[in-house]
């Protein structure tokens, strides 16, 4: 027993102490009591080690019109500040676009104006993300995008922004939050996940980061093509073109990635613009990325199609022309607003951007197909300017390939949309073209004889006409590959029948798998079919879960977060 004394010392001192201070204490007591010697070495002494021990900083940038943006990207500043780490907080329209490839943690928060457009001061970088190809393999990043849903286009710039990022491929490692009028709370519960999510990442970001700096970019890849079948009935008024490529030297992928192309344009379309410029087709001129021929340059490696709007004004600006703020093709600029001469389209070859790549979701499984054929599903696509139909460049290309023709690819991974590990279910929404990772998933799953179930909800618009990879689906159910296969086609019902109502009538069971901890994947179209989509999987979740419209927004931000709600729209 402690003298009298004694006692009202450790009681002077004890009183005092707080939690972790008196776990240090008793620590130390302890082994007093169980050391021979009449001291023990002092226990260490527990601290906070604050997040920038692994991460220098984190960038926090802003795009802003009404000021909006600043003041909510300073307000989220502080708080991660307050929770030890470091941040950067940098306005858009003062950043150095070239200064992304050093960056390691980069989050912006960016509003949408008008119809779809960038705030005017963040203007000068999201058209310079989107006219340069900058290897940026060793970013990670999220976006909050901030906007208005009474517009058609609500937080289009942070979806492109997100989109692009990845296609230059960044690694996202916090899934895209939108944010209406009201953006206080979701804008919190998004930092929130920030600090977290770096905290995570923090020990394999310092691992990785120099591998990822000295990165050589995408790997281009010769090919064949070996198979194009249009999967479309002649019925239909649709194209969807399967293509199988073989290669010679072994392709890694996982399913899930996407296949890169980077489309030529029309030779009949190049011709035309030399003959209307008097441009000598042979002469060689050097761009900021790219030194050719005038024929080269303008078959190969610039965009002709469809020009930015940013484009068009420069184009206005060189050759003196009152153009309207809109996008048009460069041949339709020039038979509407010609060049003066030839030397004054050398100006303009100067501003047009490099030709983008179109990425293809892959539809092979590498397990089922091997490692030197791989598969993409090609829509078609059509649209008309001034009542003049017209192709998209690299579908219509893809669309009139012959079997043996030689073609240049390179994979994209997406990190973000691959299969679980084999024991678990999964349900995936795919309509339209949207079928093709799913045709990867399944072909890889019974490859590998996955014991997780696989729900597919399929639609296009006709069932004879329509019904994309009808036979192996049906093999597939047959089998037992496929638990479960619900179908909607739109145009043969009087009323129009959707994925969407597929996935009302089969709530309970889907909110069922969800909690039995399945992943949910949607891949198609953005407008509408994904937006809707995800409304009517928030009302399962507030129905069968008996949740609020928060909660339910929480819970499918959960499953993102965890990698279990992955979505490939275009």
């Amino acid at each position: 027993m402690l003298s009298e004394t004694k006692l009202n010392v450790l009681k002077q001192i004890s009183g005092d102490l707080s939690r972790d201070e008196a776990i240090w204490a008793s620590g130390y007591l302890a082994g007093i009591a169980g050391g021979t010697l009449s001291t023990a070495t002092l226990p260490p002494q527990q601290q906070d080690i604050p997040v920038q021990n692994a991460v220098k900083k984190i960038t926090l940038a802003y795009g802003t019109e009404t000021g909006n943006s600043k003041k909510l990207a300073t307000a989220l500043a502080g708080i991660v500040k307050k929770k030890g780490l470091q941040v950067k907080l940098a306005d858009l329209s003062q950043y150095k676009p070239k200064d992304l490839a050093k960056e390691e943690f980069f989050f912006v928060v960016i509003s949408t104006q008008g119809e779809g457009e960038p705030p005017a001061l963040a203007k000068k970088f999201y058209d310079y993300i989107y006219e340069n190809e900058i290897n940026l393999s060793g970013l990670k990043y999220g976006v909050l995008a901030l906007g208005d849903s009474s517009y058609p286009l609500f937080c289009q710039t942070g979806e492109d922004v997100d989109s692009r990022f990845e296609i230059l491929g960044a690694q996202r490692i916090i899934p895209l939050k939108k944010c209406d009028i009201d953006y206080e709370q979701e804008a919190s519960h998004w930092i929130e996940h920030v600090f977290e999510t770096v905290n995570k990442n923090a020990a394999q970001s310092t691992k990785n980061v120099s591998a990822q700096k000295v990165s050589t970019g995408r790997k281009k890849i010769q090919g064949k093509v070996s198979a194009i079948i249009n999967l479309n009935d002649i019925t239909s008024e649709k194209e969807t073109y399967h293509i199988e490529i073989e290669t010679e030297d072994s392709i890694v992928y996982q399913p899930g990635a996407a296949l890169g192309i980077i489309p030529f344009n029309s030779k009949t379309v190049v011709d035309e613009i030399i003959t209307l410029t008097g441009i000598d087709p042979k002469k060689h001129i050097e761009t900021a990325k790219i030194t050719g021929s005038v024929e080269d340059l303008l078959y190969k490696h610039l965009n002709i199609s469809y020009l930015l709007k940013s484009v068009v004004a420069q184009y206005a600006r060189i050759t003196g022309h009152s153009i309207p703020e809109v996008r048009l093709s460069l041949l339709d600029l020039l038979r509407i607003y010609p060049v003066k001469n030839a030397e004054e389209f050398e100006e303009v070859l100067q501003i047009l951007t490099g030709q983008a790549p179109r990425l293809y979701s892959i539809s092979s499984s590498p397990e089922a197909h091997g490692d030197t054929e791989i598969h993409i599903t090609v829509a078609k696509s059509e649209f008309f300017i001034d009542h003049q139909k017209h192709n998209g460049l690299c579908s219509g290309l893809l669309s009139e390939f012959k079997e043996g023709e030689e073609i240049e690819f390179y994979i994209q991974e997406a990190a973000h949309f691959k299969l679980p590990e084999p024991d678990k279910d999964i349900i995936m929404i795919g309509p339209g073209t949207g079928i093709a990772p799913f045709r990867s998933f399944l072909w890889e799953r019974d490859a590998i004889g996955a014991e997780g179930r696989n729900w597919l909800f399929f639609g296009d618009r006709n069932f004879v006409s329509d019904f994309l990879y009808q036979a192996e689906l049906q093999d597939f159910l047959k089998t037992g590959s496929l638990a479960h296969l619900d179908l909607a086609f739109s145009r043969d019902t009087a009323d129009k029948i959707y994925v969407q109502h597929r996935l009302e009538q089969k709530a309970q069971e889907i909110f069922h798998w969800l909690e039995g901890g399945a992943t949910l994947y949607v891949c198609g179209t953005k407008e509408p079919m994904s937006r809707d989509v995800e409304k009517t999987l928030l009302d399962i979740i507030q129905k069968e879960g008996k949740r609020s419209k928060e909660e339910a927004v929480h819970y499918l931000e959960d499953l993102e977060l965890s990698g279990r709600y992955a979505k490939d729209v275009y």
